[in-house]
């Protein structure tokens, strides 16, 4: 309990980090290319666009000058950086002219320093007032860090009545359910003290972690304090009952813990920082509920186990005899349907369209209406950053004539365009060189016409890198749309490894859990199966999937709900020491579907709550896929499992280490 209360303390020590871009690895591309930037020049990429409407050209200056002054702001650009103003617009380029200013609305691409984006989004907000419109990357993480604080603690308060309800269903003790969460609440509160240690989180983790934490771990308090319950009708001593209960309830535990354990330890080979973020978070909760389980929860109980008899209220769900022998009925359709769509289902997931990003706001916010009313005003216009070596002026010309003619790029801003490449730069004051030229590298910046991500964007990257290739040996890109690109490349990489290891670990923990070869494999194909459907959905339904929900969930879902398949499977093979193979599934059913049930459900819930109340495309989608994932997971466990346990019994029993299954009498 005093580690508790510190690590209750020490939690609001810990930083939570909403830039995905950090979690890149520093050897990406445009990482490299950012700190290069960041070393040669002192302006960094805009990061905001803001738009106010109805104003004179004086009226958009005057707005420019109270932009720059807002604190967090480093950098305000506007027409005036870019055409000589005393000259009449009607004069000026009229494609330069509609990028910053038409039919009296100004477009200001802002750059807001990291750290300040929620002061400085809304200082900007103050200014501008409801009528007029800011979007961007610095938008999209002050968002994500207004709401995630807000939402987190909606989402709790929503669950824990939800599975105080479902483990009151299903337990005879009105504080038996208090004694559960107590146990795992205490493990997640350790854990989320102890990241004190780690210094920061990322805001996926800080969403997630704790409820799939308390999810997957509730199971554990469930094994034990059944078996204390089913003891103490055996034993007068409670202490004794409570020594038996930890020994005959430990295997199934352990197993339960250490496929989640090595599941999620596949996370943290993750490239993409976030997915190692989480894996780490996941891997200290799920150690952590382990111990409070084996060690804080018999302490609690025999200490309080007056409380659970004092509170014993009869069964509200009726007995489930008999239910084994009407969904062995249905065995040999349910396993012909899954066969029937197994292939389409992995096919399909494999096929789904992806958002790298945290993709787009709803348009019930002001962050989604006002990136649509820019849009509207000013179309699409993606600022990218190329880095060349500095000094040869009529290669830089040449290159930006053929940048400027590529499709999807609307304007080029560079030296040789703005000034002339025919005034050496040393000539002219810094201030006008200073955004163009450092000692080493010349910056040409560029907007594209394309959203920050898509097959179009990517597209157009690839093009303008071979471009710029064919005339620099070194070049550098940054930007928005760039480090999505980058992220793109890497996660679709991780997502190899991650789902290699996290089959290989779990497969291996089946092994020495069942000491069979043909186990894993039956319980493996269920699962995955699940898996694979889940993640098809977003094909058929013609919707992208959120890429870093996918990369998670497919992890995730496996090695949370493979606990459903071994619970099942455990009992069966117990059971099929005594009797037939059709008879001991039968019984498994009977027995297991409800604790099943309760374990699916509050995952579901879990899942299906993280999906309504994020605003964060990222949390919801893994919401979303957690929630539909656990009921898939169930219905695969009971309906189709049974029936390739039954099939495949011959094959179970040869590749089986001492088997013992049931020889009938011939």
């Amino acid at each position: 309990m005093i580690l508790t209360i510190l690590s209750t303390v020490a939690q609001f020590g810990v930083s939570v980090n909403y830039n995905m871009v950090d979690y890149l690895p520093k050897n990406s591309p445009s990482m490299q290319a950012m700190e290069l930037m960041e070393e040669e020049f002192d302006e960094p990429v805009e990061n905001t666009r803001v738009m106010i409407q109805d104003i004179s050209v004086t009226e958009a200056l005057s707005y420019k000058e109270d932009l720059d002054s807002i604190e967090g702001v480093t950098n305000v650009m506007w027409l005036d950086d870019v055409i000589d103003l005393k000259v009449p617009l009607e004069m000026a380029d009229s494609n330069t002219v509609e990028t910053y200013y038409q039919e009296r609305s100004a477009l200001f691409s802002v750059t807001i320093e990291e750290g300040y984006e929620v002061e400085a989004t809304d200082a900007i907000y103050d200014l501008i007032g409801e009528e007029n419109a800011v979007a961007g990357e610095a938008v999209n993480t002050a968002v994500s860090q207004k709401m995630a604080g807000s939402e987190s603690m909606y989402a709790a308060a929503l669950l824990v009545p939800i599975i105080i309800l479902i483990l009151v269903l299903s337990t005879t003790s009105w504080v038996e359910p208090v004694f559960f969460l107590t146990a795992i609440g205490v493990s997640v509160l350790i854990n989320l003290g102890t990241n004190i240690f780690i210094g920061e989180v990322s805001f996926v983790t800080q969403s997630v972690a704790p409820i799939l934490q308390l999810a997957v771990s509730l199971d554990y308090a469930i094994f034990l304090l059944h078996s204390f319950s089913d003891y103490r009708k055996e034993v007068s001593d409670p202490k004794e009952a409570m020594l038996l209960a930890m020994k005959r309830s430990f295997p199934a535990i352990i197993a339960s813990a250490s496929t989640t354990f090595f599941g999620f330890t596949a996370l943290t080979f993750m490239d993409f920082g976030i997915g190692a973020d989480l894996g780490l978070n996941l891997l200290k909760g799920i150690l952590l509920s382990f111990l409070s389980v084996m060690i804080f929860l018999p302490a609690l109980t025999l200490m309080f186990y007056h409380w659970i008899d004092r509170t014993q209220h009869r069964p509200f769900v009726p007995d489930f005899k008999g239910i084994g022998k009407r969904v062995m009925k249905f065995r040999i359709p349910s396993l012909i349907f899954v066969i029937l769509i197994i292939v389409p289902a992995f096919l399909a997931q494999s096929e789904t369209s992806f958002i790298y990003g945290t993709g787009e706001h709803p348009e019930n916010t002001r962050a989604g209406q006002d990136a649509r009313a820019i849009q509207k005003e000013f179309g699409k216009n993606m600022p990218m950053v190329l880095l060349v070596p500095e000094g040869d002026r009529a290669k830089e010309e040449e290159l930006v004539r053929e940048l400027e003619s590529l499709p999807l790029v609307s304007s080029v801003i560079s030296y040789v365009n703005m000034v002339s490449p025919a005034i050496p730069p040393a000539y002219l004051e810094e201030s006008i060189t200073e955004s163009f030229y450092s000692e080493n590298y010349a910056r040409i910046t560029l907007y594209t016409e394309t959203d920050a991500e898509g097959d179009e964007a990517f597209s157009l990257i690839e093009k303008i890198k071979e471009t710029t290739d064919n005339y620099y040996e070194e070049t550098h890109m940054l930007g928005e749309s760039v480090t999505l690109y980058d992220m793109k490349n890497i996660v679709q990489e991780d997502n190899r490894l991650v789902n290699i290891l996290t089959v290989v670990t779990v497969a291996l923990v089946l092994l020495l859990t069942f000491r069979s070869i043909s186990i894993p494999v039956v319980l493996l194909v269920t699962i995955q199966a699940s898996v694979w459907i889940n993640l098809s959905f977003p094909y058929f339904m013609d919707t992208s999937l959120v890429y870093v929900g996918y990369l998670l969930i497919s992890t995730i879902q496996l090695a949370a709900t493979v606990d459903y398949a071994i619970l099942f499977t455990e009992n069966y093979n117990h059971l099929r020491k005594e009797m037939p193979a059709l008879k001991a599934i039968k019984k498994t059913i009977d027995d297991k579907i409800f604790a099943i049930f309760v374990s699916a459900a509050i995952l579901s819930s879990v899942g299906f709550i993280l999906w309504i109340t994020s605003s964060n495309p990222i949390v919801s989608s893994i919401g979303l896929l957690l929630g539909r994932g656990a009921l898939l997971a169930f219905l695969m466990v009971v309906f189709v499992l049974p029936a390739l346990l039954v099939i495949f019994d011959r094959v179970i029993k040869r590749t089986t280490w001492k088997a013992n299954f049931y020889k009938e009498e011939k």
